[in-house]
């Protein structure tokens, strides 16, 4: 779910860049680092961000500048009315001092402001537009970079699956789980215990052994074993977000493999196990970067 968007755009005296990026992700966590006077688009980042992606970190960062209009003076009629108040008292009391001149009044810290024009609201309605539809642009970039990833991983993926089926093929064909090989290993095992001890009923232990042959089948745990394969399989054939489902497989799939290695009952099988359960250990790493 690794990815990078970016798009440049411009609107009048407005300049931005649109920069996303992502990593992997159980869900889809979206942060956002947008200009002051822009927080407004901060619920169409959320909206647009979850139309094309569905997992993963993703942050959205947004730079923008603004060319400076031609500034107007304009009259500050507060500090103007201040002014001329303290120039009467002035007079008042010096009534011979020679008048103050009107660059001199106007001078005067605060009496004149120069101002940025109002901006107009059909301009900044196209302004959020833009910048909308360029968002939508960055954000079609990340999608596409994720697709072609999750089409390598998928190819990884099926390999990987490939390899879980040959190993089923094998615990399936294992040699310890002849029925003559059972056999043999229990009346040795048998024949050892009664050995042992003449208290022990070999009817008994008979019945014993056949419980534990019963416990120790793995049969279920290769049909579903089989069962996962082809889901998962149908899964990749499908496309589109697939992770979550396939994350639930992946656990599906190293339950069976914990249990036929519980139950082995030859050093082959148990080989055969481990060996799954590493396979598995790496598709569930290759799941996480899925959508």
């Amino acid at each position: 779910m690794t990815g990078f968007g970016r798009s440049d755009g411009a609107s009048g005296a407005a300049r931005w860049t649109w920069e996303l990026r992502s990593v992997n992700g159980k869900g889809l966590d979206l942060r956002m680092r947008l200009p002051g006077g822009l927080e407004v688009l901060e619920s169409y980042c959320r909206e647009a961000a979850g139309r094309h992606l569905t997992r993963g970190n993703v942050t959205i960062g947004l730079s923008y500048q603004r060319s400076q209009g031609e500034a107007v003076p304009q009259i500050n009629e507060a500090a103007l009315t201040a002014l001329l108040a303290a120039l009467e008292t002035v007079r008042q009391r010096l009534p011979d001092a020679a008048p103050v001149a009107l660059d001199g009044i106007l001078s005067q810290r605060g009496v004149i402001e120069w101002k940025e024009p109002e901006e107009d609201p059909a301009e900044r309605e196209a302004l959020l537009e833009a910048l909308k539809a360029s968002l939508e642009g960055a954000l079609e970039e990340l999608a596409r970079m994720r697709r072609n990833e999750g089409a390598a991983i998928a190819t990884v993926l099926r390999g990987q699956l490939a390899t879980i089926a040959e190993l089923t093929r094998q615990a399936e064909a294992a040699p310890c789980r002849a029925p003559e090989a059972i056999r043999a290993r229990l009346a040795a095992q048998v024949e050892a215990l009664v050995g042992s001890s003449a208290a022990l009923d070999p009817s008994r232990l008979h019945q014993e052994a056949a419980l534990l042959a019963t416990k120790a089948d793995i049969r279920e745990e290769l049909d579903r074993l089989v069962a996962h394969v082809q889901a998962a399989t149908d899964l990749l054939d499908a496309g589109g977000p697939v992770g979550r489902r396939l994350d639930f497989l992946a656990q599906e799939f190293n339950r069976e493999a914990n249990t036929l290695c519980s139950k082995s009952n030859g050093t082959e099988l148990t080989a055969i196990g481990l060996e799954l359960k590493t396979v598995i250990d790496q598709m569930r790493e290759q799941i996480q970067n899925l959508e």
